[in-house]
């Protein structure tokens, strides 16, 4: 019950410009700019997927196109639900790796929703702002999130990995990490 009432707080903030400042400054941080400029969102992990982007989180991305961040990789070090059947994507610092995505252009409203709908600010999720480049070699600075993951990685559930196979295809994400996710054991 108390999960739901602060998510429900959580998302009236988002809902207010001026509370979300407030609420950001609480924890910490600054909201950038105004709430009509435009910024790029990376997602790597279920967000590439139409259902959980456009459907659940009701985002209405501007623009979007497969791109990677080099230097990281993918992981799934964090603890889902079921607990110890699930394992969130995730990325951290990798020299000379890489992962691949879809960059959505959103508004700094959109991504204070997004925000919110991720559980930032708070204990798990925080923003990472780095450099993106699209297929076409176009680099853009983008936001996407990352967590304190455990050493280990877990498996995903089958629903959870399904996602970002078929959002990896839907956007045409190189064929060489969709085979990556292809070969992505999932939680039994």
């Amino acid at each position: 019950m108390f999960l739901i009432l602060k998510r429900a707080l959580r998302r009236g903030i988002a809902r207010s410009w001026w509370l979300s400042k407030l609420w950001y400054r609480r924890s910490g941080l600054r909201v950038e700019g105004q709430p009509a400029d435009q910024v790029w969102y990376f997602a790597f992990g279920a967000n590439m997927h139409d259902s959980a982007f456009r459907e659940r989180r009701r985002m209405r991305p501007l623009e979007w196109r497969p791109g990677r961040i080099r230097d990281y990789r993918l992981r799934f070090n964090l603890e889902g639900r079921p607990k110890g059947k699930a394992a969130p994507a995730n990325i951290e610092p990798c020299p000379g790796g890489e992962v691949w995505g879809v960059l959505y252009r959103i508004t700094r409203r959109d991504l204070i929703w997004l925000d919110s709908t991720e559980g930032v600010p708070g204990p798990r999720y925080r923003q990472l702002w780095a450099e993106a480049e699209d297929r076409e070699g176009n680099r853009m600075r983008c936001v996407t999130y990352i967590a304190e993951g455990k050493e280990t990685d877990g498996n995903p559930s089958l629903r959870y990995i399904t996602l970002l196979r078929e959002g990896a295809r839907a956007h045409d994400l190189p064929e060489h990490w969709v085979r990556f996710l292809n070969n992505v054991k999932h939680a039994e």
